[in-house]
C-alpha cells in the first residue's frame, strides 16, 4: 500500500487567521479595493448556459453506450458540474445579485444546483461561513479533515482512494464534525432537486440520471479541477495555510485559484479577484503559490510530509464556548 505518510497531527497552531488582518491593512493602504466589492454581472447568464448545456448533454447521451456515458461523464460533464459547484460558491457569497437581494441568490444557488443530481447549494451556504470566520477552527470549520481521515488515510493508494472519493468525505464531514438543524431553504433545495430528477428520469429514462450523479461524483472526485480542494489550504510549506493559483484552470472554476485574495476578501466575487492582486502585488507576489493543481495531487498522494494531517488547526473562541 505504501510507506506510512509522516504527520501524525495537525498543524496545531495559537493565533488568529491571518487574513483578518491583512484585509484591515489593504483597505486602509488601498481603499479602491471596495468598489470591487459589487455582484458580477455576468455570473447569473454562464450558469444558465451551464445549466442548459448540461440539460441538453442529457438528451445526448440517452443512445450512447454506458462507456461512452461514462467517459463523457468525466470529461465534460464532471467539468461543468464541478465549475457549477464553484459558481454556487460565489452565488453563497452574494455575487450573482449582491447582499441587497439575498434571496435572489439563495434560489438561483439552488438552480445551479440542478445539474448535480444531489441537493447541496442550501447546505454548503450553511458551512462555508463558518469556513471564512473560522478557518481551521477546531469542530467549526468542516473543510478539515476529521482525526479518523487522518489516521486512516496515510499512505500513497489510500490517500488516492480518499480523493477519488471526496464527495462523500465533504457531504458527510458537517454530519460528523458539526451538526447543524436542517433549515427550511434546504428543505426546498432537496424538494426542487428531486423534481428535477424525476422530470429528467421520466423523460429521458436512466442514462440522463447517470450521467449527471456520474458527472458530480467523478468530477468533484479524482479530477484535475479537484487538485483546488488540496491546493487552497493543505500546508505545502510550514507556516502556510492559504495558498493561490494563477493557471489557466481559473478561466473555467470562477478564479477560484485566487484563494489567498479570497479569503482577504470574501465579498469580492471571482471575477474580479486578479484586479486585488493587481492593486496590491507586494501583499501576494512574495507568497508561496501553485502552478499546476495535478501536480498538487501528484504531491499529496507521493509526499510523506502531505495527507489528511497536513492542515493548520486552532481553537476558536466559539469552539471554546461549547466546551
Amino acid at each position: 500500500m505504501g510507506n506510512s505518510a509522516g504527520r501524525s497531527d495537525f498543524e496545531w497552531v495559537y493565533t488568529d487567521q491571518p487574513h483578518t488582518q491583512r484585509r484591515k491593512e489593504m483597505l486602509a493602504k488601498y481603499p479602491a479595493i471596495k468598489a470591487l466589492m459589487r455582484p458580477d454581472p455576468h455570473l447569473k447568464w454562464t450558469v444558465l448556459g451551464m445549466v442548459l448545456v448540461q440539460l441538453l448533454a442529457c438528451w445526448l447521451v440517452r443512445g450512447l453506450a454506458w462507456r461512452w456515458l461514462l467517459f463523457w461523464a468525466y470529461a465534460f460533464g464532471g467539468c461543468v458540474n464541478h465549475s457549477l459547484t464553484l459558481a454556487i460558491h460565489d452565488i453563497s457569497h452574494n455575487a450573482a445579485f449582491g447582499t441587497a437581494r439575498a434571496s435572489h441568490n439563495r434560489w438561483f444557488a439552488v438552480f445551479a444546483n440542478l445539474p448535480m443530481g444531489v441537493p447541496y447549494a442550501a447546505s454548503f451556504k450553511k458551512y462555508h461561513v463558518d469556513h471564512h470566520r473560522y478557518l481551521g477552527g477546531d469542530g467549526l470549520d468542516v473543510d478539515v479533515p476529521t482525526r479518523l481521515e487522518g489516521w486512516l488515510f496515510c499512505t500513497p493508494a489510500r490517500k488516492l482512494l480518499w480523493l477519488a472519493l471526496q464527495p462523500f468525505f465533504y457531504s458527510l464531514r458537517p454530519l460528523c464534525v458539526n451538526p447543524k438543524a436542517v433549515t427550511r431553504m434546504e428543505v426546498l433545495n432537496a424538494l426542487v432537486q428531486l423534481a428535477a430528477d424525476a422530470t429528467i428520469f421520466a423523460l429521458g429514462g436512466l442514462k440522463p440520471m447517470v450521467y449527471l450523479l456520474a458527472s458530480s461524483l467523478l468530477g468533484l472526485g479524482l479530477h484535475p479541477i479537484s487538485g483546488h480542494f488540496v491546493a487552497e489550504h493543505y500546508m505545502f510549506l510550514k507556516g502556510h495555510e492559504t495558498y493561490s493559483y494563477y493557471g489557466p484552470l481559473n478561466w473555467i472554476t470562477f478564479n477560484v485559484g485566487y484563494h489567498m485574495e479570497h479569503h482577504d476578501f470574501p465579498s469580492i466575487p471571482g471575477c474580479n479577484l486578479p484586479l486585488v492582486r493587481k492593486i496590491a502585488p507586494e501583499y501576494y507576489d512574495h507568497l508561496p503559490q501553485h502552478h499546476s493543481w495535478v501536480k498538487v495531487l501528484w504531491d499529496f498522494v507521493f509526499e510523506d510530509s502531505l495527507g489528511p494531517y497536513a492542515r493548520v488547526k486552532r481553537v476558536c473562541k466559539l469552539a471554546e464556548d461549547h466546551l
